[in-house]
């Protein structure tokens, strides 16, 4: 499947903001962003008046990343939110949030959504009981997702105790953090969803 392999770090000097792809490091000082607060390359540094499609693309290009899917399946997503009651973007926003790597990272599981992917694909990932490698599958209200039982002492479930005893997992998901396991209460509304997009620009956009 293929998917983009290059400088994550990269990604979010070009967006000129954290998108928080590499977990901890983004809340150190080692952080790109904090280091060269400008878009990479020759060019990087220099100024340059945006136009009305470069805003609506670097929107969309921002939303995109955050969420590491590739332009093909970002543009289905958006025909399938188009096609939905409510609002385009709103719509937009919750399935992405449902895909089951976001939902690992949401809980509190994995400390990025790349981290998180790799969980799902490596069979660590049961809903309702059931194994899913799928990272792009969009869960419904009520499921259940828990980390394989045989998967908790693993390294990347250790030292999770101390980081959830203090995590807030958001109103549309519940947590229980001694069972390494999360329930979706409902689909999430977009007061509830943490990402600092313009989403009506992306709706221009397409």
């Amino acid at each position: 499947m293929a998917r983009y392999v290059g400088p994550s770090c990269k990604l979010c000097r070009r967006e000129g903001q954290k998108l928080f792809l590499k977990g901890e490091r983004c809340y150190t000082k080692k952080c790109a962003v904090e280091r060269r607060a400008y878009a990479p390359g020759e060019h990087g540094q220099g100024r340059s008046k945006a136009t009305e499609y470069a805003l609506h693309l670097r929107e969309k290009q921002k939303l995109r990343r955050i969420y590491g899917v590739l332009e093909a399946q970002f543009i289905r997503y958006f025909k399938e939110a188009d096609s939905k009651k409510g609002v385009t973007g709103e719509m937009l926003l919750q399935i992405l949030e449902r895909r089951l790597d976001n939902v690992i990272y949401r809980l509190g599981f994995a400390r990025s959504r790349s981290e998180a992917r790799q969980l799902v694909r490596h069979g660590h990932i049961f809903v309702n009981g059931k194994k899913i490698d799928i990272p792009s599958y969009l869960v419904e209200e009520g499921e259940v997702i828990a980390v394989k039982a045989e998967s908790k002492s693993l390294a990347p479930f250790q030292g999770l105790a101390d980081f959830l005893s203090k995590y807030k997992a958001p109103a549309w998901l519940e947590l229980d953090a001694d069972n390494l396991q999360g329930k979706v209460l409902h689909l999430p509304v977009r007061s509830e969803i943490d990402v600092d997009v313009k989403e009506h620009l992306i709706v221009e956009f397409y």
